[in-house]
């Protein structure tokens, strides 16, 4: 109730709107230019992508949320998207890809932070800011996203045996997307946050991230009919 009380609609929705449609439109056209090739090469730019925004805090639709959601978001069309049109075998790769990039990224970083800087230098502030996570949140984070990946894989295709028809991609790309990501916002939310923050805190850190997650999965609905559409009329490059 108090979301609905504090619901708003102005240039930061806006742009935030805008930032989804131009992002999941990407995903699409790497789909519909370089096949499964393109999609599986969003993933390390997205998990990338996302682990920078996330330190950022906006309010959104009177949330206060941080930033994050929409990259994230795009890893999960594009696993849909394989999933629909290229087998449980490349959505799988989708897994493997963002946990190797969120490990290497997050190690990489760590390094370049401990290197000692010139005297000059005006970026190490800053670039401690952006990577020096804690440790404990990596982790959350990578078991987060290895955890739900996995099960919006399996649902999906599990889904899919009840529901196979093409009009029936908004339920099984809808379900398996938000059954997914509720798994991710427990594991993240509780590893990450247990014993930092209330129980009480946890559960609504939990909800509020869960439904902006919940308007992306609505929204990457008729990217995936696109995609689909594309594959089924031999407009996607399989070079």
């Amino acid at each position: 109730m108090e979301f609905f009380r504090n619901f708003q609609f102005g240039v930061n929705e806006l742009m935030w709107l805008g930032y989804l449609l131009l992002n999941f439109t990407a995903v699409i056209l790497a789909y519909r230019f370089w096949g499964k090739a393109g999609l599986l090469s969003v993933v390390p730019l997205s998990i990338v992508i996302a682990n920078i925004q996330v330190g950022k805090m906006m309010t959104l639709f009177g949330v206060d949320t941080t930033m994050g959601n929409i990259a994230f978001g795009g890893i999960y069309l594009a696993s849909d998207i394989l999933s629909e049109n290229e087998g449980k075998k490349y959505a799988r790769k989708v897994v493997s890809l963002g946990f190797a990039s969120m490990l290497f990224t997050t190690f990489i970083m760590q390094i370049v932070l401990k290197i000692q800087v010139a005297p000059s230098d005006t970026m190490q502030g800053a670039l401690n800011q952006v990577f020096g996570f804690m440790p404990r949140l990596a982790v959350a984070s990578v078991t987060g996203f290895a955890a739900s990946q996995a099960f919006d894989i399996w649902s999906y295709q599990a889904i899919r045996k009840l529901r196979p028809d093409f009009k029936d991609i908004w339920i099984r790309n809808n379900a398996s997307t938000m059954l997914s990501q509720i798994l991710d916002n427990i594991v993240f939310s509780f590893m990450a946050f247990l014993g930092v923050y209330s129980m009480k805190e946890i559960i609504v850190i939990i909800f509020s991230t869960y439904f902006l997650k919940v308007v992306i999965a609505l929204l990457d609905t008729p990217f995936v009919y696109i995609a689909t559409i594309w594959k089924n009329n031999g407009k996607v490059n399989e070079e």
